[in-house]
C-alpha cells in the first residue's frame, strides 16, 4: 500500500486498535497535526472518517497477515484487557488469553511492521503497560504479567533496533476508556478513583494519547528505551 508524504514533516502512523479509547484518541490528535493514520479495528466498526485516514478491519487473535503501508514512521498497539480478580480466581488459560492479546499480538505487529518501519528515516514504536507493574497493587496478576513482558520487550527491541527505530512504552494509571468501564460506571467510582491520585483525577484518553503523539514526534528524537508513566503521580507521589 502507498501512502504518499504531503511534506517533510507528515508522518505516516499505524494504530492497532483505533476504533475506541487511547488509540481513537490518538489517531484524532495526529489527523489534526496533519499525519495520516492507518488504523485497524476488530469489533467495533469505526463511524470516523478523514481524508488522511485508512480503516482496516483486522483481529490480532486471529491468523490472518496485516498489509502495512510501504513506509512507516511510527507503529502504536493498542489492544489490552483489565480483568481484576483475586490470583487464586485466575486459570492458566486466562494467563495464556491474555498473553496472547497483549504481548503476542504486539510482537506480530512489530514483525510485519518491521520492514516499513526500517525504510523510514527515524521509526517510533509505542506500547502500553500500567503502572501495576512497577507499582504491585492487588488483583493485579493477569495484566502485570503481560504488561511486565511487555517492557522487558519494550527495552529489548529499543537496543536492537536502535539507532533507526526508537521503541518506548507508556504506563498509565486507570483512564475513562472503554477497558475501565466497570470500574468507572458511576460519579462516584470516577471520585472515589481519581481521589487516590495526587492530581485527583483519573486519566482521559487525550491525556495518554498526547504522551503517544510525542513520542511519535521528531521531539522525542533522543528517547528510547523507557516506560513512561503518565499517572497521575500515583507512581512516584504520596501525599
Amino acid at each position: 500500500m502507498q501512502i504518499c508524504y504531503k511534506n517533510m514533516e507528515t508522518k505516516i502512523i499505524a494504530i492497532i486498535g483505533a476504533s475506541k479509547g487511547i488509540g481513537f484518541a490518538l489517531a484524532n490528535q495526529l489527523l489534526e497535526a496533519g499525519h495520516h493514520v492507518f488504523a485497524t479495528y476488530a469489533n467495533t466498526s469505526p463511524t470516523f472518517t478523514h481524508p488522511n485516514l485508512t480503516w482496516v478491519h483486522y483481529n490480532v487473535l486471529e491468523p490472518t497477515a496485516l498489509q502495512f503501508p510501504d513506509i512507516l514512521d511510527g507503529l502504536v498497539y493498542c489492544p489490552g484487557t483489565i480483568s481484576l480478580k483475586p490470583f487464586n480466581r485466575f486459570g492458566s488459560a486466562d494467563f495464556q488469553a491474555d498473553y496472547q492479546l497483549q504481548v503476542l499480538g504486539a510482537i506480530q505487529s512489530i514483525q510485519t511492521a518491521l520492514p516499513s518501519l526500517k525504510k523510514s528515516a527515524q521509526a517510533s514504536v509505542v506500547l502500553f503497560s500500567t503502572v501495576a507493574v512497577q507499582q504491585g497493587l492487588p488483583f493485579h496478576s493477569l495484566v502485570s504479567a503481560s504488561k511486565g513482558a511487555i517492557e522487558g520487550l519494550t527495552r529489548a527491541l529499543a537496543a536492537e533496533f536502535a539507532p533507526k527505530i526508537r521503541v518506548n512504552a507508556i504506563a498509565p494509571s486507570l483512564t475513562n476508556t472503554p477497558l475501565a468501564e466497570n470500574l468507572l460506571n458511576s460519579d462516584a467510582k470516577k471520585e472515589a478513583n481519581g481521589a487516590r491520585h495526587p492530581l485527583k483525577r483519573v486519566g482521559e484518553p487525550a491525556d495518554i494519547a498526547a504522551m503517544a503523539a510525542f513520542l511519535l514526534s521528531a521531539n522525542a528524537s533522543w528517547i528510547s528505551g523507557q516506560i513512561l508513566h503518565v499517572d497521575g503521580g500515583i507512581s512516584s507521589l504520596r501525599v
